[in-house]
């Protein structure tokens, strides 16, 4: 053996036993770690290097700074127990009181929030907000896509940039991978500024391929907020339909009143981690409406995720319904187990899932896990139109969350995700009233359904869900 060739075999094992020692110190999970261990040990070098360079980076270089700016400033006058008779403090204090504990950020009274499903209204809403634009335009997406819809919102930023309005953009890094650099330039000479969340550089101090910004979030004249999840790309505003393309159906909010203050929080800390500058906070606008309005930010940074815990919660409290849209629906076992439990209770317990998933292997994975839910009372319905994108909870007619975070083991684990969670018996039915009208457009997987699904299509699901803790 040359030296060169033990100089090889030594580092090829060190590497090895570094990989592994650095998956089970994450603590990701059991099947997550023994994954990852299974790959690092099939493939020697190629899986030690991949975990490193995708799923390593450690939690702690991606946590937050303290919130420096409204979330002390409110926080002592806005409790759960300061809102009374104005929710039910029994399930719904639980769950309102479980998102303050986890996000710091207390729930706020007076806000009006309208659910936009409609691509095009969706988008014509927050163009035309951002084109009244007369003091500030805060965005921050995950996808900015470098077609027609990406390139007339940038087009939109820049005009209000060279008005004097002040604009900010932050996009992600892979999301947004395509994004018109020209556009990003113009909007700099204009006066707007742009940051990259977590760029894709081994040499930066800070960098990761596996912790995304999947946030979606607009602020106009701190007076109106927008987040869900919808993407700037012709697919999402509906361009892509119109051009014999693929199209999205999803679900974004508008919201009105105090609750923006706390959307503001979240793009404030956020651009001072991308950008490191301190942004001021925004004063508190007054109220506009009558919704109990949580917002609920969650990611790497958080010990308990919050998106994954208020769906469990959210399930497991449920006494009469609880309607579930996910376009990537690939459940840690808690969801699994509180899935079943609460359909095993007599809880109408229904699942949205898109018929044709644009991530074939994602689609798989959601497969293999139909069965345990069907036996157990869960009604799962594939929708047809188009690929599904909303990613919404409604629970017993009294509250909803509408967000970024899929139900899936990225958005409660990898991600950072953001949602409002909103309660009110009027904002929760016109969630149902909406879930309903996209079953009239679905078919429903049923045992018969699985029974006829082939030997090769069942082993194609099983193989995908064993690549389910990395996906």
């Amino acid at each position: 053996m040359t030296e060169w060739t033990t100089i090889a075999a030594v580092s090829t094992v060190a590497l090895q036993i570094y990989a592994s020692g650095r998956a089970i110190l994450r603590k990701s999970g059991v099947s997550s770690t023994l994954a990852w261990l299974l790959a690092i040990i099939s493939f020697p070098v190629v899986g030690a290097l991949i975990y490193l360079l995708g799923a390593s980076p450690s939690i702690r270089r991606a946590a937050r700074r303290q919130r420096p700016t409204a979330r002390g400033l409110f926080a002592g006058r806005r409790t759960v127990e300061a809102l009374g008779e104005q929710i039910d403090h029994g399930a719904t204090g639980h769950v309102l009181t479980l998102a303050c504990r986890l996000t710091g950020l207390p729930p706020t009274v007076g806000n009006r929030v309208r659910l936009l499903t409609s691509s095009k209204d969706a988008f014509q809403t927050i163009e035309e907000a951002v084109r009244g634009a007369t003091t500030r335009v805060w965005a921050e997406y995950y996808i900015i896509k470098n077609d027609a819809t990406g390139r007339r919102f940038l087009d939109l930023l820049i005009e209000r940039a060279q008005a004097g309005v002040e604009v900010r953009l932050l996009y992600d890094a892979v999301g947004s991978l395509r994004i018109d650099p020209t556009r990003l330039e113009a909007l700099a000479e204009a006066g707007g500024h742009a940051a990259v969340f977590l760029p894709v550089n081994p040499l930066r101090r800070r960098w990761s391929t596996h912790l995304r910004n999947h946030r979606k979030l607009v602020i106009v004249d701190d007076v109106i907020g927008f987040t869900g999840g919808m993407n700037v790309g012709d697919e999402y505003s509906g361009r892509g339909l119109r051009r014999g393309g693929r199209h999205f159906h999803d679900s974004h909010l508008a919201i009105e009143g105090p609750a923006v203050a706390d959307l503001a929080e979240i793009f404030i800390e956020d651009w001072l981690f991308a950008a490191d500058e301190q942004l001021p906070g925004i004063a508190e606008p007054e109220p506009d409406g009558d919704c109990v309005t949580a917002i609920v930010p969650s990611g790497p940074d958080q010990v308990h995720n919050a998106h994954g815990m208020v769906y469990f919660t959210g399930i497991a409290a449920a006494r009469e319904r609880v309607w579930i849209a996910s376009p990537y629906f690939v459940p840690d076992t808690a969801t699994v187990r509180a899935l079943v439990s609460a359909a095993l209770r007599g809880v109408d317990v229904r699942l949205l899932v898109p018929a044709r998933n644009d991530v074939r292997i994602v689609g798989a994975a959601a497969r293999s896990y139909y069965p345990e839910l069907i036996r157990a009372g869960v009604r799962v319905f594939e929708y047809l139109p188009s690929m599904l994108h909303a990613k919404r909870m409604v629970v017993d007619s009294a509250w909803g969350i509408v967000g970024s975070a899929n139900v899936d083991i990225r958005s409660f684990r990898l991600n950072f995700e953001l949602g409002a969670l909103v309660i009110g018996s009027d904002f929760a039915r016109t969630l149902e009233r909406k879930y309903r009208t996209e079953l009239r457009d679905s078919r429903e997987v049923t045992a018969e359904t699985l029974d006829a699904l082939s030997l090769p299509g069942r082993l194609r699901d099983g193989v995908a869900r064993l690549a389910s803790p990395l996906l």
